[in-house]
């Protein structure tokens, strides 16, 4: 494989791979063939090129005669390392002065700064991981919540990326049978069983449409739920939000039309996020200001993953509540929640009138009362065709991955079609051909430099 590596792989590169700012300890780090050496020109301790992989040197940097830092190396060797090349990493105080210094030191000698992604870049063209676990890295790097975490994990881990070589693997014998066919096209001869075709794709369709249904609950996963808290004014939207957050985070008052802009801010809800948003109460109003929060209300709604509509028991009839979320005029997609607040204060006709229903669940917002019961509902309205959020199927949550898997899946219903109509094969194998592709471009069996960078390019520059 080296044979096909890019010249630039020659290059040793260094970064800072801790956040930038002032902080206890900052790690620069170095990977390439001079990795050792470079360090080795500038540290004053033991000879790093006599040290054995995997251990730490305590010592100084030095430009010349000055110290510039007292730090520890670690040292890799590889290809028992990330990036399977020699890797050094050094600790050094977190003072941003000693970092550019040490950084500048290291470019003198030879070598260069790091491109975004490009540790982990090198370590999946060195065969470290695929595509699909190098993507995963990120995401592992950007987890807010357990679930997150956990999805990335398995995924860096390679749950995914065993399910599609299976899959691929299953269709590339059917593949290449298919093929030799075209070259004996003359003699009319058919290697590939059509029946046994048949059930393997519609297997393999099955999965992948599985996968393909799951990205719904991926992305809400990896991205969180915006969820919009819509209703008249002094529905009490304020004082949900306030009860969602367990926190005085917008300002509550009799007063209608209090709140006149956007607020948000999000909570993890048994390790999906969730992002509030608070907004202006919907009526009509002369008040400008006002007027204008309104709008800003009506515009959000319309963006939103998920819409609580929040009414006041006491005052709003079934038939109202229905009309009201008739006019919010929601495009395909948007989930609702109708939310019954004043459970506290509510008669008997009034709780009679909204209980029992499967769309609405009812609280008590300055209470806390029901709050629980409207975590699940809010839950549910983001689980996908059964899948438990907490399960251990495969979860897509990458965007390219879904694309691929969308591409797979149009050729595999076409290839399925023209078994059932008798078609050439020549198409069939045409679009087998194509399904393979899309599958082999997700785990990177299939690549070309332009997708590489623009995955790579989305990566922290230590990474």
């Amino acid at each position: 494989m080296a044979a096909d590596l890019p010249l630039s792989l020659s290059d040793t590169i260094v970064a800072l791979s801790t956040p930038p700012g002032a902080g206890a300890i900052a790690l620069v780090r170095l990977s390439g063939p001079q990795a050792i050496a470079l360090t080795d020109a500038v540290f004053a301790g033991k000879r790093l090129a006599d040290q054995p992989g995997h251990t730490l040197h305590y010592g100084t940097l030095r430009d010349g005669e000055r110290v510039l830092d007292e730090v520890v190396v670690s040292l890799f060797r590889g290809p028992h390392s990330y990036t399977r090349e020699d890797v050094v990493e050094i600790s050094t105080h977190g003072s941003d002065y000693i970092v550019q210094e040490v950084l500048a030191l290291l470019l003198r000698h030879g070598a260069r700064l790091a491109e975004a992604g490009e540790f982990t870049k090198r370590a999946f063209l060195h065969g470290a991981f695929d595509l699909a676990q190098a993507e995963a890295v990120a995401d592992l790097i950007a987890a807010d919540s357990a679930l997150s975490h956990q999805v990335a994990l398995r995924q860096m881990r390679g749950g995914f990326s065993r399910e599609l070589k299976e899959l691929r693997g299953q269709l590339v014998h059917f593949a290449a049978l298919l093929e030799l066919e075209l070259d004996f096209g003359e003699e009319d001869v058919e290697f590939a069983d059509r029946t046994g075709l048949v059930r393997l794709l519609q297997e393999v369709q099955a999965l992948v449409r599985r996968l393909l249904r799951s990205f719904e609950l991926g992305n809400v996963i990896k991205n969180g739920v915006t969820t919009v808290i819509a209703g008249r004014p002094n529905a009490g939207k304020s004082t949900l939000l306030n009860a969602l957050l367990n926190e005085d985070r917008a300002i509550v008052s009799d007063v209608p039309g209090t709140t006149r802009d956007l607020i948000e801010d999000e909570v993890s809800i048994e390790g999906i996020r969730f992002r509030f948003v608070d907004t202006a109460g919907l009526r009509d109003t002369t008040d400008v200001v006002e007027a204008l929060g309104v709008e800003r209300t009506r515009q959000r709604v319309q963006q939103a993953a998920l819409v609580v509509y929040l009414f006041d028991m006491t005052t709003t009839s079934p038939a109202e509540l229905q009309a009201e979320i008739k006019a919010l005029l929601l495009p395909a997609g948007v989930r609702v929640l109708a939310v019954g607040n004043k459970l506290d204060v509510a008669s008997e006709d009034e709780l009679a009138a909204f209980s029992n229903r499967p769309d609405t669940v009812l609280i008590a917002a300055s209470r806390g009362d029901g709050l629980n019961e409207l975590q699940q509902a809010l839950l549910a309205r983001v689980r996908v065709d059964g899948l438990e959020h907490t399960g251990a199927s495969t979860i897509v949550t990458n965007l390219r991955h879904a694309r691929s898997l969308e591409v797979a899946s149009r050729h595999l219903d076409a290839v399925l079609v023209g078994l059932s109509t008798g078609g050439g094969t020549e198409l069939l194998a045409a679009d087998l051909r194509h399904a393979l592709n899309a599958l082999g471009q997700i785990t990177g069996e299939i690549s070309n430099d332009d997708l590489l960078t623009s995955i790579f390019t989305q990566f922290c520059i230590g990474k």
